[in-house]
């Protein structure tokens, strides 16, 4: 199978984030594949769940679960430098790769890590960190990292789990900055609150999974292509870019489905292809 090409990738991907970096006015997203993204505002660059390995395809390959990968790599994550801040969901690979994770952090000295507080073990004995390294929070907890405040939500992967303390190990995030806000859902289906949760925020661009939730596919599931473009209008966000497709064959969506979906309830939507950037203004 042809993989789906980045339009940008490595070098060139990183030529052209670079060539914003003296943009003071608006902030720039890129999407790296599954839930990944790359927020850059004012020269400063977020890292959010990026899994840019082929970890799962490798350890699933002689299984009854293969995860064949459908997209090409978009970035060798040892060619992501002046990181500020990277952020993890949960603890499932696609969004806690050591193998992406560990040049992240190694080549990017200062760089904050913010988890889910329940995960601080397990986290740092995957990307080999000391434990009190990262930076956990856990939902209705917010957190400040250089002009950059993450807003802990819980999310439902398919169940609202929590430690023995109460802390979340399934997360989303508002990130807000300036005056804008993004809303990083994390993997989540819906739940009873979300909106009551996320309204008040004001979200201007809300980040969220289709991949739907099939038992037979044996993974914990997320919101569909229509949930996706309904939680977006539901709670106010300005747009929503669909995300968590076409990382795995047996794990995936047709994108053409949340268009249609999106454009029945005349949502504001900007589909991403694999290294594009979106630009909010």
């Amino acid at each position: 199978m042809e993989l789906i090409k980045a339009i940008k990738k490595d070098d060139e991907l990183i030529r052209e984030m670079d060539s914003f970096l003296a943009d003071e006015k608006y902030f720039h997203l890129w999407w790296l594949g599954q839930s990944g993204f790359l927020l850059q505002w004012k020269g400063k660059r977020v890292l959010l769940d990026p899994y840019l390995s082929d970890s799962l395809t490798i350890k699933y390959a002689a299984t009854d679960k293969p995860h064949i990968r459908m997209s090409e790599r978009v970035v060798n994550p040892e060619l992501l430098k002046n990181v500020s801040i990277v952020s993890s969901s949960h603890n499932h690979t696609d969004h806690l790769d050591a193998d992406t994770l560990i040049p992240v952090l190694k080549n990017n000295p200062g760089i904050k890590f913010i988890i889910p507080e329940a995960n601080r073990s397990l986290v740092a004995e995957r990307v080999r960190c000391e434990n009190s390294f990262p930076v956990g929070i856990s939902d209705g907890q917010s957190v400040i990292i250089d002009e950059f405040t993450f807003h802990g939500l819980p999310a439902k992967h398919n169940e609202i789990e929590r430690d023995e303390n109460g802390n979340c190990r399934y997360m989303g995030y508002v990130i807000e900055f300036g005056k804008y806000k993004v809303y990083h859902s994390g993997d989540t289906i819906w739940f009873e609150n979300i909106i009551d949760l996320l309204k008040p925020f004001s979200v201007d661009v809300a980040l969220l999974p289709i991949n739907g939730n099939d038992p037979s596919r044996k993974v914990a599931g997320n919101l569909d292509c229509k949930e996706a473009a309904e939680l977006a209008k539901a709670i106010g966000a300005k747009y929503v870019i669909p995300c968590h497709y076409n990382m795995f064959t047996f794990n995936t969506v047709d994108v053409n489905d949340f268009i249609d979906e999106a454009k029945k309830i005349q949502k504001l939507y900007c589909v991403l292809k694999l290294g594009e950037k979106f630009d909010y203004k």
